[in-house]
């Protein structure tokens, strides 16, 4: 088993991402709200009573998956790359995964 942690950049295109992912046989994905520190530091005012400055910053979404193996990462990652374009260029998203060496409470949930 393996984890893959994939940050996007963009979350307009974060539909179109599981749907590929699942179309490669990736089951569940936990998907959190993120920011980056460089994307902090382009956007923090050091006024904190202003109100919504931290609302309205751009965010990331972070998707976490586990899946069975380096094949799936791959698919992933191809699937990933064809909506987002090329991770090596800005802006786009990081993708990285490892392996799952303790699990627990995943039953029959994880991957193909």
């Amino acid at each position: 088993m393996f984890i893959i942690m994939f940050v996007l950049d963009n979350p307009e295109k974060l539909s179109e991402v599981l749907d590929a992912w699942e179309k490669v046989g990736v089951i569940g994905v936990t998907i959190l709200e993120s920011t980056g520190l460089q994307r902090l530091k382009r956007t923090h005012v050091p006024m904190r009573f202003l109100p919504g400055v931290y609302e309205e910053q751009e965010n990331h979404l972070t998707l976490i998956t586990l899946v069975q193996d380096e094949a799936l990462i791959t698919a992933c990652l191809q699937a990933a790359e064809s909506i987002v374009g090329d991770l090596d260029n800005p802006d786009t998203g990081i993708f990285t995964a490892w392996p799952a060496t303790h699990m627990k409470g995943i039953g029959s949930r994880a991957g193909s």
